[in-house]
């Protein structure tokens, strides 16, 4: 290339690439650009010509690729498996203390029965699961309806739900008494996805798992002997609830039964406020007793998860 064919290069471009001979004894490319009248040659670098990337370095930068979208992923993942617990915790513990908050205000203001049953508390099992029951009357009633008082019969249960398989619990409230004093009236669910629900009863000296004979069988005879929990009222009850975190059907042929998460434990003790006056008046014989002579008092224990 000459001169004067460079020079019409010009007009489209300051710089045009040539390949020499392969006869001239230089190899590679070479850049020739025209500056003042002059024709200068200039090898092309070697940057320039080899652009791309190599195997290497394509299989190098894929596990890095791969190693940050894993890495990604299993944060995202512990991210939501996290929410999901702290919710389900959440949730169970809302549950149980609106649910213990219900039967505190009720054993608050309980009052007696019915002449046959003053105060009523059965251990029983359904199943594995332990469920007791509790029958009470109580003054916590707003009327509703006319004839209607503060007095209602109330009894907390639990019953397995239909929809969801679980154990749930439930209030049967009976404003209306009748000689059943154990049936009747309305019933609704306060809690569910439970796992037990325990009732412990304080006569002023110990605490018992029952009250009340259902069957008066034990009732023989009025024996100073008997013990203090089968009749009258107890000064204070304990409430335990153990609530599910993951909500598993209660189904024996369920695998996720065994690898479910341990309950939460709630438990608090209400004070029958309208019945412990009364048995320290009867313990102390006269108003004019030493109060030395009174019940202790149970101990309190919050809840607890």
């Amino acid at each position: 290339m000459n001169f004067s064919s460079a020079k019409r290069w010009r007009q489209k471009s300051d710089r045009i690439r040539i390949r020499l001979p392969r006869n001239c004894g230089v190899s590679g490319r070479y850049e020739a650009s025209v500056s003042s009248s002059r024709l200068v040659i200039a090898p092309v670098p070697k940057c320039r010509i080899d652009s791309g990337f190599t195997l290497i370095e394509l299989v190098i930068s894929s596990a890095l690729t791969a190693i940050i979208l894993i890495s990604a992923y299993a944060c995202l993942r512990g991210g939501v498996s996290s929410d999901k617990l702290i919710e389900s915790r959440s949730r169970a513990a809302q549950s149980a203390r609106v649910a213990m908050s219900l039967m505190s205000a009720d054993l608050r203001c309980a009052t007696k029965l019915s002449k046959d049953f003053e105060f009523l508390g059965m251990s029983r099992m359904l199943g594995d699961v332990e469920a007791d029951n509790l029958d009470f009357g109580t003054r916590n009633y707003t009327p509703r309806a006319p004839r209607e008082g503060d007095f209602c019969e109330v009894s907390y249960f639990l019953d397995k739900n239909r929809e969801t398989g679980s154990y749930s619990l439930w209030r049967r409230r009976d404003p209306t008494p009748d000689p059943e004093p154990l049936s009747g009236g309305s019933r609704e669910e306060i809690a569910e996805d439970l796992l037990g629900l325990r009732f412990e009863y304080y006569d002023g000296f110990e605490w018992f798992d029952d009250w009340g004979d259902s069957e008066g069988k034990r009732r023989a005879s009025d024996s100073i002997l008997d013990p203090g929990n089968l009749s009258g009222m107890p000064e204070a009850v304990r409430i335990t609830i153990l609530a599910a975190v993951d909500n598993v059907p209660a189904s024996k042929d369920s695998d996720a039964i065994k690898n479910r998460e341990p309950p939460l434990v709630f438990q608090t003790v209400a004070r029958l406020n309208i019945i412990a006056p009364a048995l320290s008046g009867e313990s102390n014989g006269s108003s004019t007793s030493n109060q030395s002579n009174q019940s202790p008092a149970p101990p309190i224990s919050e809840a607890r998860p």
